[in-house]
Order: structure tokens, then sequence, then C-alpha cells
């Protein structure tokens, strides 16, 4: 028998499992059923009101249209359709750079799925919900706890929602003070994420954007002539996409409370800053963090997720009801700032999604003060030693402090391989699929060409980061031998290249099935 040559780190066997697999409301066929239910005696029938109780407006005139499907056709539907997902579970997930994807301990998905919780709704009474309100509450001590601030809201549900509460607070905070319109600007800079100035601009605020310095940092002297009486506050990602910190933010932030304005921590990239910095120590009235990324709950391509919200005492008052309280015998929810007509409300209809604040409390739980430091420094250590490897190659850069220590990040650029091959950073993304990894661009527009982002994170191992940069050396080899190659890739993943040519053509899009019908059938 002939031994298996695993001399290479690169997968250059890697195939993806690929099925042409309908949605599923392809595969319905009328009065096909998995399962048939028994109608309800009289007796059942009589006592249960159902749909009457419901305005008139709110029944259906007819009944949904709902895929009807056998049970072995839905087996099969999903399974392979499992097959052909990417994830941290089969790949390694190092090429999603500030979104954070790190490994999610199974015990954590095992609490979350216990039925005293999956089966829980949102509307029981206080008195059944203790135990979550319990682990929320907590988790709301501990996140004040690492970021400074003195109180918490798990509302948000995600990051951008997060950074849209914080502009609420803004506005909220000065419409108390009956100066709403003058403090109409936000400033904000532009390796932060783009939602720190598209959620204020939702808003209403005024955008001020500041470019960096030759080193990478916020322009002080712009931002010096930026901020006024009509700054509102400044939103800012610290280390911003870059993997640049800025260790004069405090500077900032002082200029900032000077002039009248409130500032705000955008903590998406805050992995690589657990236990050796916090929030308010650098001069910020607020901040968020994702649960579903720093503290370890599944990315979950877009949720479930959790933009956890925080910010000083004096803020408290405009934070979306209900905010969670403990009298020392009983948690219970309060509606005061309901009330208040400075609040901002709700951001959504509930307190959170409780598995996703579960998992956090308990990933924090289980490594404590002196283990959340270490994820910290693991991050830091493992991007550092990825910048040392990557930088050792010919066609990759990274703008800004050269030869400096960044955090748990790195915005490269593959300018030089795109001049001399005509392989872009697209390119290269779409052909690392064929080796079953995950690779990230740049959030547009680009303002480091050719961007490639990059975040190992704490999980991998130094065998992981090796087995990445190898794979991405042999992508890069590809590029200069064989560039057409990379017309055609990705060859070995789940799909095929796809045309975006319609991207930014809103006719042209169908979120649901119900839409694509009614445009293309």
């Amino acid at each position: 028998m002939k031994k298996i040559d695993r001399s290479s780190k690169v997968r250059t066997g890697f195939h993806q499992a690929k099925w042409d697999e309908p949605i599923i409301f392809e595969l319905t066929q009328p009065g096909e059923r998995g399962i048939l239910v028994n109608k309800a005696d009289a007796k059942v029938a009589s006592s249960v009101q159902g749909t009457k109780v419901l305005p008139e407006f709110l029944q259906r005139k007819a009944a949904p249209v709902l895929p009807e499907i056998s049970q072995p056709r839905v087996l099969r539907h999903y399974a392979r359709l499992a097959q052909e997902t990417l994830g941290a579970d089969v790949n390694i997930e190092i090429g999603q750079g500030t979104c954070t994807i790190k490994y999610s301990p199974k015990v954590n998905d095992q609490l979350a799925n216990l039925p005293q919780l999956r089966e829980m709704h949102p509307l029981q009474d206080e008195s059944t919900c203790q135990g979550i309100m319990e682990i929320m509450y907590k988790t709301n001590q501990y996140m004040c706890e690492i970021s400074g601030m003195d109180r918490f809201s798990f509302q948000p549900s995600g990051g951008s929602q997060g950074i849209l509460a914080m502009a609420s607070l803004a506005y909220s905070h000065f419409k108390s003070r009956g100066e709403e319109k003058q403090r109409n600007e936000i400033i904000t800079t532009i390796y932060s994420h783009p939602s720190d100035a598209a959620a204020p601009h939702v808003k209403g605020f005024k955008i001020i954007y500041l470019n960096p310095d030759k080193d990478g940092y916020p322009d002080y002297e712009a931002f010096k002539a930026a901020v006024g009486e009509h700054t509102a506050a400044f939103f800012v990602a610290n280390p911003e996409d870059t993997g640049v910190y800025n260790k004069n933010v405090l500077k900032f932030t002082k200029l900032v409370h000077e002039r009248g304005g409130l500032c705000a921590y955008d903590q998406a990239n805050a992995n690589g800053l657990l236990g050796v910095t916090r929030a308010r120590d650098a001069g910020f009235d607020m901040c968020f963090f994702n649960l579903h990324k720093t503290f370890s709950t599944p990315h979950g391509c877009g949720g479930p997720a959790c933009g956890a919200i925080g910010c000083a005492q004096f803020l408290e008052k405009f934070l979306p009801a209900p905010l969670l309280q403990f009298d020392g015998k009983k948690y219970n929810y309060d509606y005061q700032t309901t009330n208040n007509a400075s609040a901002i409300g709700k951001i959504r209809e509930f307190n959170g999604v409780a598995p996703v604040v579960l998992k956090a409390y308990a990933w924090i739980r289980s490594l404590g003060p002196n283990g959340l430091y270490q994820v910290a420094k693991t991050a830091v250590l493992n991007n550092n030693y990825m910048i040392k490897k990557l930088m050792e190659l010919h066609c990759v850069d990274a703008p800004y402090i050269p030869g400096k220590q960044r955090i748990e990040q790195c915005r490269y650029t593959l300018e030089t391989l795109y001049r001399e091959t005509g392989v872009g950073t697209a390119d290269i993304q779409r052909r690392m699929m064929d080796f079953g990894m995950h690779y990230w661009t740049s959030h547009h527009p680009y303002y480091v060409p050719e961007p490639m982002t990059l975040e190992p994170t704490e999980t991998p191992s130094k065998e992981d980061i090796d087995e990445y940069i190898e794979t991405l050396k042999y992508v890069f080899d590809e590029a200069y031998q064989n560039p057409e190659l990379f017309k055609g890739a990705p060859y070995q993943s789940v799909c095929h290249q796809l045309d975006e040519s319609n991207m930014d053509d809103p006719e042209q899009w169908a979120v649901t099935w119900r839409c694509y019908s009614k445009k293309f059938q």
C-alpha cells in the first residue's frame, strides 16, 4: 500500500460536498405531508378560542403558503445543505478579519439547547424566568467589569444595531438638554467599521470623517479642527480595522469632553484587549461588544447575535426599556425608562437573545479574569506571528506602523500581486474556497488597495496558522504561474462564481421566495 504523502500542509485534495439542491419551496408537492395531525375533538375545539380572539385585520384571509413535503425528503434536503456548510467545525477559520470567528465550546451549545431554555417564551411571567434573568443580570455585571461602564443592555440584536443604540443615546442625551439641533455631528474614522457612520446617519446626524496620519493613527490636527459646538459624539473603533491601536486615544476623548461632546467606543475588535484596557479608562461614555464575536458565541452569518451596549451612569436613564434589576430576593424588569420622554425606547421587541447571552456567560465563567487576559495575549501573539510570516512574502505588504506590533488583526495589501499578475484580492478570495478556507477582503470602499484582512483569534494552533499561511503561499504562486486559473474559481467549493453585476440594483434583489416568485416567475 502506497504511503500517503503528508509533507505539504496544503490540502490540494479538498473537495467540498456540492449538491444541486433546490430550495424547499421548489420541492413542494401539493397534498404531500410529513405528518398527519388529528383534528381536535369537539370538546377541545369548543374550548379553544384560536384566531377568534384576534382583531379581524390580523386574521388571515387564506392559509399561509407553506412547503408540502414528506419527512424523508425534508431530512435529505437539510442534510445536503448541512454538507455544503463551511465553518469553524470543519475549516480553519482565520480569514474573517474584523468579525472574530473563534471556537465556541460545544458544552455551551448544549447548555443553550436545554429544554428549560429552548422552550421558554419571552412573554412568560417573570416568576417563571428567574434563572435566565439571573444569568443576564450577572452577564451585565461582567460586561461592566470588563468595560468599566455602569450598566448594559442586551436588547440590540447585533453590532450595527448596538451602534444605532449608541447614536440614539447621544441624541436623547442632548435632547434632554435642549441641544439636539445644535449637536448634530458625529465624528468617526475611515478605518472604523462603516456602521459607525451609517447608523448615526440613519439617526439623522451629519458624519465627519477623519483620515489617518502617515502612521495610520487618526490625524489629531484634523480632529482638533473637526471638534466643536456641533459635535454630538466621537464614534471610533480602537484598534481600527487595520489592527492599529491608537495609544493616544485618551487625548482624543478628553478634547471631545472639553467641547461638550460624548465618546462612543466600537468594541467589535475587542478580542485583543480583554483584561488589558477598558473603554471607561480610555475616556468613553458608552461602548458595545459583539457577544457573537469577542465572547465566543457563534457568529451565525448575521444571527443569532447580540450587540451588548453599555454606558456610564449619567446615560443609564436613556437606555432601552426594560432594564433588569435585582431587589435582593428576585429579578425583575424595570420599565421606568418607558415613561422617560427622552429615552430611546425599545431597540427590538424583546430583551436580548437569551441563548446568546447564556453562551457568553458560560464562556466568561469558564475562563475567569486570568483566562480572558490569556485570550487577549494569545490572540495578539497569533496575529503578530502571522504578520511576520506573511510579510516575508514578496507580494504582501501592510500599510502603516512598519515593524510595530498590531493587535488582533491586520489589513494587508496585495497591490504588488495585482500589479505583477492581474490577480486581485477578490480572485484570491474565490480560490481559497477551493482549499476549504475562508478569506476576507475589506469593507467598501477599499481605502487600502487590494486589501486582505485576516484575524487568527486565540483559537488556532501554530500548526493551523502555518497551514493557512502555506495555502496562501500556494495560491500566490499559482497567480504568478497561471493567472488564467483564477477566472473560473472556485472549482472545488459548494458554489460557482457568482455574477455580482446586479448587486447594487434593488430591482434584482429577491430576499424571500415570495419576492422571487413575484419578480421572476
